[in-house]
């Protein structure tokens, strides 16, 4: 027993050993070796993940040199968090407002306190590969509940974590896996995308990691392939580009337009007959009738439609411009204005001003978009800063049309991506290493 004992004490102390290396100097050693077994944990249990990242989130933000509120990044939050509280006093959806501030103010200070686990490129890289290794579960069990009719409940820890895997996907056809919705398992094979196609393509990998990563890379793409997301689809094409750079645009860009322009003829109105028979017949059904939404479009309600939910966002907005109606309030107001249940305006922007005021979603999605382009701009892009970049990215694209954010483990892997960009502005050009393929 002693033999044993000895043995899984070495081996735990050369795992702290290579989990150490790399650690940013502004960063809290524990702190660094906390954020990567979170975000390796993150996928699979927002809850286990959270008791790593909280104790790291707090030695982040200790013996910082800039407070909080001297950045002048953070200011817009500071603005919407009290503007937040603010409009809490005179909610219409009551105590729903006041709850519904978790989904936002314990971020924007998670935003400034994971920056200096982020606070360098190789820092950022390792995160990225954290974020991958951890994905490896999803896509496992959701090639798992299509393919070999797994399914949950699965329980551990005495029922303290339950993962309910539905047989066949959720809803039944579409890959789910660990996650409740096939757009939300969606959602975060497409922020892991770029990441793990930059891991596939980084020069210098041995030929054993890279048949590895490969693996991985082929499983991770079938997989959101068969969350039937249009979405996640979308996000396929657009990370390859942005992940590869500008250089290889001359050849990459023509041979995407070339590959996507059976799947527009098939999907496109008006195309005539003797063009979109012959696309159709190379396009899966399963892919053009979903793009085009024919297998849908004849049930659906007027009200269960994204223009409708858009519509009647709009309205509250203009009845409550400056602090809303509270969080949630959504969901109670519009099926008194439709009939049908809808539990938010399957946009972000339009969600954040219903529920807090047009001056808190000017001020966060101003926010989020000025972070985009003033790291892009600020110094030469790495490979994983570009994937990194189109990560983010992907996930405001997401927001334009579904609310993925409200799983907490995107939020937390959303606000660490941009807590990532943040560090990156101001970073000297020194510690960029440019990656050229």
């Amino acid at each position: 027993m002693s033999t044993v004992v000895v043995q899984f004490c070495a081996l735990f102390e050369r795992l702290r050993q290579r989990l150490a290396l790399g650690c940013p100097d502004a960063a809290s050693p524990a702190g660094w070796l906390l954020v990567q077994l979170g975000l390796l944990l993150l996928p699979s249990s927002a809850l286990l993940a959270s008791f790593l990242l909280f104790p790291a989130l707090l030695l982040g933000s200790l013996r910082r040199e800039c407070p909080y509120w001297r950045d002048p990044w953070n200011w817009p939050l500071i603005a919407a968090g009290l503007l937040m509280l603010l409009g809490c006093f005179n909610a219409y959806s009551g105590g729903l407002a006041l709850s519904g501030l978790g989904n936002w103010i314990p971020f924007f200070w998670a935003f400034w306190g994971f920056q200096p686990y982020l606070a360098d490129a190789k820092a950022r890289r390792r995160m990225a590969l954290w974020l991958v290794a951890g994905t490896v579960p999803v896509v496992v069990t959701g090639l798992g509940q299509l393919w070999l009719g797994w399914q949950g409940p699965w329980q551990v820890l005495g029922g303290l974590i339950i993962w309910f895997v539905a047989p066949g996907g959720e809803p039944e056809g579409r890959l789910s896996g660990l996650f409740d919705y096939a757009n939300i398992a969606a959602a975060w094979l497409a922020l892991v995308w770029p990441l793990a196609l930059a891991a596939l393509v980084q020069p210098g990998l041995k030929r054993g990691r890279r048949l590895l990563v490969l693996a991985v890379v082929v499983a991770l793409v079938a997989a959101l392939v068969l969350t039937d997301s249009r979405n996640g689809w979308g996000a396929l094409v657009l990370a390859v580009p942005l992940v590869l750079g500008p250089l290889s645009w001359p050849w990459l860009l023509p041979l995407l337009a070339l590959a996507l322009l059976p799947v527009l003829l098939s999907v496109l109105p008006g195309v005539p007959t003797l063009l979109q028979d012959p696309a159709r017949s190379l396009v899966p059904e399963s892919v053009w009738s979903r793009l085009s939404d024919s297998r849908y479009a004849s049930e659906r309600a007027l009200a269960s439609t994204r223009l409708s939910q858009w519509s009647v966002a709009l309205q509250l907005i203009s009845e409550r411009p400056w602090l809303g109606w509270g969080a949630a309030a959504f969901s109670v107001l519009y099926p008194l204005r439709t009939g049908k249940w809808h539990g938010h305006s399957h946009n972000l922007p339009l969600e954040l001003a219903v529920s807090h005021g047009l001056p808190v979603a000017i001020a966060v999605v101003g926010l989020v978009l000025a972070l985009l382009v003033v790291s892009q701009r600020c110094a030469s892009m790495s490979l994983f800063d570009r994937a990194w970049w189109a990560a983010i990215l992907i996930v405001v694209v997401l927001h334009g049309t579904d609310m993925p954010f409200f799983d907490s483990r995107l939020n937390i892997a959303g606000w660490m991506l941009l807590a990532g960009l943040r560090s990156r502005i101001g970073e000297p050009r020194s510690n960029d290493s440019v990656t050229v393929l």
